[in-house]
């Protein structure tokens, strides 16, 4: 199963209301509001800033010159929504502008930071919805600026919108992680259904990224394929993207995409052993974009890096930018790292993480 009605949203941001103002409006449970224009269709933009769960407060991710190669396909997107499909193939994988927290590689997740919807202090930039507010009404201020919603779409309905009076209601939610739930919630998990919310600001050639994350949600290193389920526990995590490692103890901290001369062959991927044991890596192997695997053998010892060279029959690094995931023996995410056409446009340089 999965969220229904997934895809993204692509338009203008001209209004929008903080949770406290929408509860104050329209009711329900706390979101912030934002006011799409998507080619003289409006549409609603319900984002999440706090949980019925416990704990209520969010996992919010920001990057504000946010770099990743998935961006090449989110640009070209139509003003409007688009639906993804849910039967993704490897290749389709490979160019999909769907959101996969995990097996996307879209962000570390040791960079997910706790914060409330409201603060009770004076500082700014300390809750959700001051962080929303700089950006989204950056956005608003910005005419060239586009935003990119990924979550569910509803609508449109027979009457006006709730909290901005326009006809007929329209809009996008569930504009969170959709993996990783449990009970009641469960059947929203997914792959390639992830939320969240881009801009593009570009006057400046720069791209805002912001995802959230129910601290309730928990992901258990699921494979990065388009197939697999996705395992949920009562445990704090332990899933990586972006780069560093999880439980597995191995992190990808470099590559070699653009190697000199030849270009069959001698692409490599960098390994550092952050335990203080060696590790078998049998079974082991490094996955590219496109889900070719690089199977691993023999060991890396306790606290050394250790420098795979790729056969150039399994894996294969893009240099139109890509990732590059790291699985153990049984399948599971230990590592996950990406890089972007610009970061592999010079020959023979070492890409780190």
């Amino acid at each position: 199963m999965a969220v229904s009605s997934y895809g993204a949203l692509v338009g203008t941001a001209i209004d929008k209301l903080d949770s406290p103002e929408a509860q104050q409006k329209g009711g329900g449970d706390p979101h912030y509001m934002i006011l799409l224009n998507a080619g003289g269709e409006k549409y609603r933009l319900a984002v999440n800033v706090k949980s019925d769960d416990n704990p209520p407060d969010l996992q919010f991710y920001l990057d504000d010159d946010y770099k990743h190669p998935i961006l090449d396909a989110v640009g070209k997107l139509p003003v409007g929504f688009t639906s993804f499909p849910t039967n993704l193939t490897p290749d389709s994988v490979s160019t999909t502008a769907a959101l996969d927290y995990v097996r996307g590689n879209l962000f570390d997740f040791s960079d997910l930071k706790i914060l409330p919807a409201t603060a009770s202090g004076s500082g700014s930039n300390d809750d959700l919805n001051d962080i929303f507010d700089v950006y989204v009404s950056k956005a608003i201020a910005t005419p060239s600026a586009v935003l990119y919603a990924f979550g569910s779409k509803w609508g449109p309905e027979s009457k006006a919108d709730a909290f901005f009076d326009f006809t007929p209601g329209n809009g996008v939610h569930n504009m969170h992680m959709n993996q990783g739930n449990s009970g009641h919630y469960s059947y929203e998990n997914g792959v390639y259904t992830d939320g969240g919310l881009l801009i593009h600001f570009p006057d400046e050639q720069r791209w805002v990224a912001m995802f959230l994350k129910f601290q309730s949600q928990v992901v258990s290193a699921p494979p990065p394929a388009t197939g697999g389920g996705t395992s949920t526990g009562s445990g704090g995590g332990g899933t990586t993207g972006g780069g560093g490692s999880t439980s597995g103890g191995v992190s990808i901290f470099a590559a070699l995409v653009n190697p000199k001369n030849d270009d069959s062959g001698h692409e490599a991927v960098y390994l550092l052993n952050i335990t203080d044991a060696d590790i078998d890596l049998e079974g082991w192997s490094i996955v590219d974009k496109q889900g070719n695997k690089e199977p691993l053998n023999g060991s890396i010892a306790a606290g050394a890096p250790l420098v795979q060279v790729l056969s150039g029959e399994g894996a294969q690094l893009s240099n139109a930018g890509g990732i590059i995931t790291l699985l153990d023996n049984h399948g599971a995410k230990v590592s996950g790292v990406s890089y972007t056409k610009a970061q592999a446009s010079q020959q023979g340089a070492v890409i780190q993480f």
